[in-house]
């Protein structure tokens, strides 16, 4: 009996011992159960200074549910964007920040393979542009000299894709420096960690630090089928040198193409077309941006006309972006269609983007907002297009010119009903005389006259205080005229307020007119205080542009509406001396 359990007992510790080989080997054989043939390791340098890195990976033999590949922990806060494909452009679910196996030390990317599924695809990263360092006359880059993976790789070609004016090249890796933009490595090994520098020179600004922080585009279609875009840009300057232009791209069959500033002032564009998927407009700033500075730009530009498939029925298949050689952080289009539109099948088969449909009464808006939006999506048709499908009914062409004609009629029935009917008699006039007594016409001269010279020192300190903010007067004359335009400026003001007093006093129309001068005065104190509250906000980030725009122009409406009723009655009180 003992000795039954003595064998009973080694045959559990033999089985304890034999089984995690056993496991480890059928674990061997399941990774084995494939091979990596051939990766083609390719880094861009987009003209923001982004950094593109494509693998394109052949495997050999039976491809595994999951893909593993990586580089060097060191770049994984730089990542922004990660994606993969197969050789048929179908996306492949992907997954950022896994561990290499048991490894440390590595940021690692997991990408599913579905069953059936070719055994070619390929891998795109996008890093931030902080890999690149400017040099005295060119640019350091921090990247990765080959990829990682869980097994060794047959053969690994590296192919730096830079721009014809970059000379100089020098890549220093830890298996040995080399002078040009291709290298190979054949049996990579597993786990490889190869961080490499390359510097070079530049002869042009094909390359420029910047952010593209937003990309709002509306496409706008009009009843004949006409398509109008507006691409608006916010730009951020990263180099420590200003940035006097900038290049954007279009559609290549873009036309009428006009640029603007934030205060739509027409910008200088050069229209070049260097690649076969887009347009290259090299824009001149009229003020160029300083580091960290911002600006926004808006190209607009007409796209060819669209003609419906079927009465009252059109269809659209436009690209979402246009083909971008630079990494937009945000990124949304709007669609308008004609008025009284109806969409009637969008469709997107993108998991990250954004559909927004909005219907109102007369007017149908279809918005699509995506992050992270470069030329590489254009390799994915699913991510870079969308069907657009909506009715249209020619006879909403006369709706508008139909609703003015039946205004029109039901305000001119209405003004002839108030001409025809019978009208009352005018009450009688009250005379009263032009000057009360003891106030003489020169009092009245002198309150004018003192006003508008107020208003001339005003305007001259406004002046001033602009040429000296633009540093076009020197600081110790602007402080000297400065000081004397607000002593004389507060001699008027008590005068006119000694005026006001004998002109109130008085009684009448004059003292109406010091009245309503008051309150045009409490307006314009009122507006200014508000311009100011708007302009702190809007320093602080807490008013958004657009709005800040639409405040400042109510100010000055408001402004101006009060300066000329104060003009007005200046001009009746000189009147009525005469």
């Amino acid at each position: 009996m003992k000795k039954s359990a003595v064998i009973f007992a080694l045959t559990l510790v033999s089985m304890a011992i034999i089984l995690p080989f056993t496991v480890n080997l059928q674990t061997v054989h399941a990774q084995e159960a494939y091979s990596i043939q051939n990766v083609d390791h390719k880094i861009e340098i987009l003209y923001s200074g982004h950094v593109v890195i494509t693998e394109t990976i052949q495997l050999q033999g039976q491809s595994p549910s999951s893909f593993l590949i990586g580089f060097p922990n060191k770049y994984s806060s730089s990542v922004l964007k990660g994606t993969a494909y197969d050789s048929s452009n179908n996306v492949l679910p992907m997954t950022l920040g896994v561990q290499l196996q048991d490894q440390v030390g590595f940021y690692g990317a997991s990408i599913n393979l579905p069953s059936g599924s070719s055994q070619n695809f390929t891998v795109v990263f996008i890093l931030s542009n902080s890999l690149l360092t400017p040099t005295f006359n060119g640019f350091s880059l921090d990247f990765p000299a080959y990829p990682s993976f869980v097994q060794n790789a047959v053969e690994c070609s590296v192919t730096l894709a830079l721009t014809s004016d970059i000379t100089g090249i020098n890549i220093e890796k830890n298996d040995g420096a080399v002078n040009t933009t291709t290298y190979t490595r054949s049996n990579l090994p597993a786990f490889t960690y190869s961080p490499a520098t390359a510097t070079f020179s530049v002869t042009t600004t094909s390359i420029q630090k910047i952010e593209v922080n937003s990309l709002n585009r509306e496409v706008t279609i009009s009843p004949q089928g006409e398509i109008t875009c507006t691409d608006r840009y916010r730009i951020t300057n990263m180099q420590a040198s200003t940035l006097s232009f900038v290049a954007l791209n279009i559609p290549t069959n873009a036309s009428n193409i006009v640029t603007r500033d934030q205060f739509g002032r027409t910008l200088e564009t050069n229209i070049i077309t260097e690649k076969s998927q887009a347009q290259t407009a090299n824009i001149t700033l009229i003020l160029p941006m300083r580091q960290n500075e911002s600006d926004i730009l808006t190209i607009g530009y007409n796209l060819p006309r669209t003609a419906p498939q079927q009465p009252n029925l059109f269809a659209l298949n436009p690209q979402l972006f246009p083909w971008t050689y630079y990494y937009v952080q945000e990124a949304s289009v709007t669609f308008i269609p004609p008025e009284g539109a109806r969409f009637v099948a969008p469709t997107l088969s993108s998991s990250e983007t954004q559909v927004n449909l909005v219907r109102e009464a007369f007017q149908e808006t279809l918005s699509v907002n995506r992050k992270g939006v470069s030329y590489v999506d254009q390799a994915i048709p699913s991510q870079s297009t969308v069907e657009l499908t909506f009715e249209y009914s020619p006879l909403w062409t006369s709706f508008r010119p139909a609703s003015w004609m039946w205004t029109i009629a039901v305000v001119g029935c209405v003004i002839v009903a108030l001409w025809t009917r019978p009208k009352a008699k005018a009450p009688a006039r009250i005379v009263v005389s032009r000057l009360a007594v003891g106030l003489s016409p020169e009092h009245v001269k002198a309150f004018t006259d003192a006003y508008e010279e107020k208003n001339r020192i005003l305007s001259e300190l406004k002046s001033l205080e602009a040429r000296a903010q633009r540093g076009r007067i020197p600081r110790r004359r602007y402080k000297v005229q400065r000081r004397t335009s607000e002593l004389r400026l507060n001699a008027l003001t008590q005068t006119i307020a000694e005026l006001k007093d004998v002109l109130r006093s008085a009684g009448g129309s004059y003292a109406e007119y010091v009245k309503q001068v008051e309150t045009a005065e409490i307006e314009l104190e009122e507006v200014e205080l508000g311009i100011r509250t708007i302009e702190a906000r809007h320093a602080r980030g807490e008013l958004p542009l657009e709005a800040y725009r639409k405040q400042l122009a109510d100010f000055e409406r408001r402004r101006e509406k009060a300066e000329t009723a104060v003009s007005g009655l200046l001009l009746r009180m000189r009147g009525e001396i005469r």
